[in-house]
């Protein structure tokens, strides 16, 4: 049995098609906690987004839908929330939060979190 992880889905999305909303809906199928993290209101699969930089605690997972160039503004919260890690996603591979998570002790991996879950990875 998989151990579930509360991820942070940061830049999820309500729209379908895009991999954040599928992302979170097939954590939530898993049976992970998601906290899905977004610039406005909204939901998937009944699951409120949360916004700004709240204070989340025992975050285990944080899970990156949002590009290099919008990432510094969330170097400091991402670090500052301890999370065991950080996956970056396709697209959103960027050295300086890398390098700064690792410095923090947080693991860092460059994968897809749909196969992941897929391939029992997560």
């Amino acid at each position: 049995m998989q151990q579930k992880k509360k991820t942070l889905v940061v830049g999820a999305s309500e729209k379908p098609h895009r991999y954040s909303n599928k992302a979170i809906r097939k954590l939530l199928r898993y049976g992970h906690e998601v906290v899905p993290l977004a610039p406005r209101d909204g939901q998937v699969a009944g699951v409120p987004f949360v916004t700004g930089f709240p204070k989340i605690e025992d975050v285990h997972t944080v899970t990156l839908y949002i590009g290099p160039a919008r990432q510094p503004a969330y170097y400091d919260y991402l670090i500052a929330l301890k999370p065991k890690r950080i996956i970056f996603n396709p697209g959103t591979e960027n050295p300086v939060l890398l390098q700064k998570a690792q410095e923090n002790g947080i693991e860092t991996i460059e994968n897809c979190t749909l196969v992941m879950l897929e391939t029992l990875l997560f």
